[in-house]
């Protein structure tokens, strides 16, 4: 068969990306190059694949029936060359992994120092990163693994639960939300909030309650001696704040619509961007 799926591979990019020049940074070509594999692709089909007429690229219908059936080559395509590689018991060159930073890093450390211990070759790089800015990153670095806290579903995503997270509300002892016996929202935005602050740019914590005052620190570490400072209330990871919980250094908000929750953690890599050896050994210490 004629067929290229580096051709395939252009067609699916300016897609998900939107544009031809947007693809084209993605796969690092020039964006005459990706015009180029396009056509090729539809000369060997004999069919028009985009619709060029309006502003944003869009599939035409036969287009759509092709793409959904070349994205399915080339999952099978990279899927093959995993097997391949750990047929030839090869490691991956370089490993990525996006981190949330509000789950406990020492879990993953373990992990990766069984992953070393077991003579692992492959450079691993962890990035953590906050909120919506873990998925921003994941997608534009199109990193191989993403461990997050919350992320947008898409059907090219492969996701997976890890062990539940609990999140609790907390203050200094000696502020002055500590000394009510029940905390409303309007009591709440009077006073300092702390949050993390993404790199995304999209969006910031769906559970900051609006206070009129918000602080972004760079991360849970920052914000938990923002905390102990008495500069602010504010959700921490409990696993981070247990032992100050305990000996009261921190105390828990008794705020009437809770003061605690749970989330799930998800962790989540491309179906069409098969993990390698190293990324399938770190998945599984993952889940233990």
């Amino acid at each position: 068969m004629s067929l290229d799926l580096n051709f395939m591979l252009a067609l699916d990019t300016v897609v998900r990306e939107g544009s031809v020049a947007k693809a084209a940074l993605r796969l690092h070509k020039a964006q005459s190059a990706i015009s180029y594999q396009i056509k090729q692709l539809e000369q060997q089909l004999g069919l028009d694949l985009l619709d060029r007429d309006g502003y944003r690229v869009k599939l035409t219908s036969a287009g759509e029936v092709v793409l959904n059936e070349g994205r399915r080559l080339l999952i099978q395509a990279n899927q093959l060359e995993a097997l391949a590689r750990d047929l030839n018991q090869a490691w991956e060159a370089k490993l990525v992994v996006i981190v949330d930073g509000i789950l406990p890093l020492q879990t993953i450390l373990k992990a990766l120092k069984d992953l070393a211990d077991e003579g692992a070759p492959t450079r691993v790089q962890v990035k953590v990163e906050f909120l919506r800015g873990v998925q921003h990153r994941f997608e534009s670095e199109k990193a191989d693994l993403m461990i997050v806290k919350d992320y947008t579903p898409h059907p090219h995503l492969h996701a997976e639960n890890l062990a539940e997270i609990e999140c609790v509300l907390c203050v200094a002892p000696e502020h002055a939300l500590a000394q009510m016996k029940k905390v409303s929202l309007a009591q709440l935005q009077e006073h300092t909030e702390l949050s993390v602050q993404d790199s995304s740019q999209s969006g910031n914590d769906e559970h900051v309650f609006g206070s009129e005052r918000v602080f972004y620190l760079d991360g849970f570490f920052a914000k938990k001696e923002a905390l102990l400072m008495g500069l602010g209330y504010g959700w921490m990871p409990s696993f981070l704040v247990k032992d100050e919980l305990k000996k009261r250094k921190l105390v828990e908000v008794k705020f009437e619509e809770g003061s605690r929750y749970r989330f799930v953690p998800r962790m989540v890599h491309h179906r069409d961007q098969a993990l390698g050896r190293a990324g399938r050994r770190l998945a599984e210490l993952l889940r233990l």
